[in-house]
């Protein structure tokens, strides 16, 4: 695991600046606190900040193949690479290393752009092809594993993180106004874009060629979900043995390493799942981590100890209290160089910590509820067009909304009056559109009184993105459509990017088995009825955690990693957001009207009305635009 970055002046033989590229991994130190490596050749420079976990002794990179006219910089982890190295030896390529990363560079000698085709991982990587004179860089099929890029004054430069292209002077630092409006309602900015002008992420399953005869962005993987509406209609139980097989072979591919691998157990089912695969596989105790936070509301911490105690892991547990969550909020801009508005960074970023006390490789079970269906949203959407059908439009139009005025405002996690106001937001709505309003933050008729005048022209659809996704998903049944979307917009926007930040700031491995290459390709086939069966989520995934998990883990309802920062804006973080959003920082920055983050803040602090998603998206834009713009 690394962090790599890299430089390739493209219109000229300009030679590659040593000091640039020294800022660059300087930047990314974090992700790779065990070695340093750099080539630089005339107009190309790589970069890579390493994180020991296979090959300890000889895997320093960058890595070049036998003759030096091929060298690869490389972050992630080959789970195949063993038999990818048999068969490389075969074909008679010569191995200096025992690396994954040597892997990948033989196979594009082998079989060019098209070898990527043969790799399960997560990866970002880069190549220089001296004899092309060419730089080939990629990201693994789901997004696991970042890659960031712009072109500035003839050149190609690169990077784990935008932070990386910070570090580079001539790399401008303008707001998107497309982004930040993307980012007010969906709490992170939609691939490819990111918050500032003219720099991009690339794409899941895209691989970039970059030449002096211009550059050429590459799909290489799309997840097709129309196998699963053509499959023969059989019972559940023609599926379960496979998919428990399945499950088992990613998790055991996954703990290869050469240093000892914990588990993140938050007591939800799918990572409690994985926990359960892995206490079979793994030589040795497992070490499993997980939190606990003192506000009741929040705390779930009894399921994971009884996880741990049913399956005979040694439980290590973190006590959270929201007071010292909330003190490390003002410099949660060192670590994320984007504006990202999902609180549950927090809790992320301080397990991850808690862990690399002990290890430096962890499993966890995100992905699962993207594969699987289990986000309650997509229950919500079956319930609204009942809702909608069903009862009269009079009722509708006056007395469901004198009802949702009734109901008190709680700052409790997940309330009645938070999921009813997050409901009745979605009538009416396309249903994509309906999605990001109960997923993000902002409305579209919120950001018309939030934004200045002057921004509006420019600013197009929001929900332009889901848009697309939806028209490029081969499935044509509507909750196969969500899921889709989901996987493409929150699955490498929020979860994957939360996961990669908070864990790679702590010089911490996460590897998500459930979302490992033969397992995606197996459930993508599964018929959607296995996923949401009536109003039960993860179905058939939930029959396969029956026999090897507590009942009450398997069926509890899913509330999510969330952070008590409704009652944090009105107690430890007032002083914060209320000088973060002060009418001279607003006024001078020309973006928001203050007027409208006045009555924001007054009918939160007064209670009259649950603020606190718009509040927090709005504070970690403050945060970040104080560190990277000011």
């Amino acid at each position: 695991m690394c962090g790599i970055c890299g430089i390739f002046n493209v219109s000229s033989h300009s030679p590659v600046s040593e000091v640039y590229l020294s800022r660059m991994l300087q930047s990314i130190n974090h992700r790779g606190p065990d070695d340093h490596g750099v080539y630089i050749d005339d107009n190309i420079g790589l970069g890579s900040a390493r994180l020991s976990i296979i090959d300890l002794v000889s895997g320093k990179q960058p890595i070049s193949n036998e003759d030096k006219t091929l060298w690869i910089v490389f972050n992630g982890e080959i789970y195949n690479y063993r038999e990818l190295t048999a068969f490389l030896k075969k074909k008679g390529h010569q191995f200096s290393t025992n690396t994954d990363t040597e892997v990948i560079l033989h196979l594009y000698e082998e079989f060019g752009a098209d070898s990527i085709q043969h790799l399960n991982g997560m990866f970002a990587f880069a190549i220089w092809d001296s004899r092309k004179e060419q730089v080939v860089i990629a990201r693994d099929r789901m997004g696991i594993k970042p890659l960031y890029y712009t072109e500035s004054d003839g050149q190609l430069i690169f990077g784990s993180e935008l932070k990386v292209l910070l570090a580079h002077p001539q790399v401008k630092r303008q707001i998107d106004p497309i982004s930040l409006n993307e980012y007010l309602s969906f709490e992170y900015v939609p691939t490819p874009r990111t918050i500032l002008t003219g720099i991009f992420r690339l794409e899941p399953g895209h691989l970039l060629v970059y030449s002096r005869s211009g550059s050429k962005n590459i799909r290489y993987y799309q997840m097709s979900l129309e196998r699963s509406e053509s499959q023969a209609p059989v019972d559940w139980r023609d599926y379960t043995a496979s998919l428990d097989q399945k499950l088992r072979d990613a998790v055991n591919r996954e703990l290869v390493s050469d240093v000892p691998v914990g588990v993140l157990l938050s007591g939800g089912v799918d990572s409690s799942l994985v926990a359960s695969y892995m206490t079979e596989l793994y030589p040795g105790k497992v070490k499993s981590f997980s939190i606990a936070f003192e506000e009741k509301s929040f705390d779930e911490s009894h399921f994971a100890r009884a996880v741990s105690k049913h399956l005979g892991t040694e439980h290590n547990e973190l006590m959270l209290s929201g007071k010292t969550a909330a003190q490390m909020v003002p410099s949660i801009s060192d670590f994320l160089d984007e504006p990202f508005g999902d609180s549950s960074y927090i809790p992320t970023f301080l397990l991850s910590k808690f862990a690399r006390q002990q290890v430096k490789v962890v499993l966890g079970g995100d992905g699962g509820d993207e594969l699987f269906a289990g986000y309650p949203t997509l229950i919500a959407h079956k319930l609204i067009n009942v809702y909608e059908r069903v009862v009269p439009w009079t009722i509708r139009a006056s007395l469901a909304p004198k009802l949702l005025q009734m109901i008190p405002v709680s700052f409790n996690n997940i309330s009645l009056d938070f999921r009813f106001r997050r409901f009745f937001a979605g009538r009416g709505q396309p249903l994509e559109v309906r999605h990001g309003r109960w997923l993000g933050s902002f409305y579209d008729e919120d950001k018309q009184l939030l934004f200045q005048d002057w921004l509006k022209p420019v600013l197009r659809d929001t929900y332009y993105q889901a848009y697309q996704h939806a028209l490029e998903c081969d499935a044509s049944n509507y909750l196969n459509r969500l899921i889709y979307n989901d996987i493409k917009l929150y699955l490498d926007g929020d979860i994957l990017f939360k996961v990669d930040r908070a864990s790679m700031a702590n010089s911490l491995e996460v590897r998500v088995p459930l979302l490992n290459r033969d397992l995606v390709d197996f459930v993508s086939t599964l018929p959607v009825n296995l996923k949401l069966r009536g109003l039960k989520s993860k179905f058939l995934f939930k029959k396969c955690a029956e026999p090897r998990l507590p009942s009450a883990v398997v069926n509890r309802p899913k509330k999510g990693f969330n952070m008590p920062v409704a009652t944090w804006l009105t107690t430890d973080l007032r002083e914060v957001v209320t000088d973060s959003l002060s009418e001279t920082m607003i006024k001078k920055q020309d973006l928001f009207q203050y007027s409208y983050i006045k009555n924001l803040l007054d009918d939160h602090f007064a209670h009259r009305r649950d603020n606190r998603k718009p509040l927090w998206t709005l504070l970690v834009f403050q945060l970040w635009y104080a560190k990277y713009i000011a």
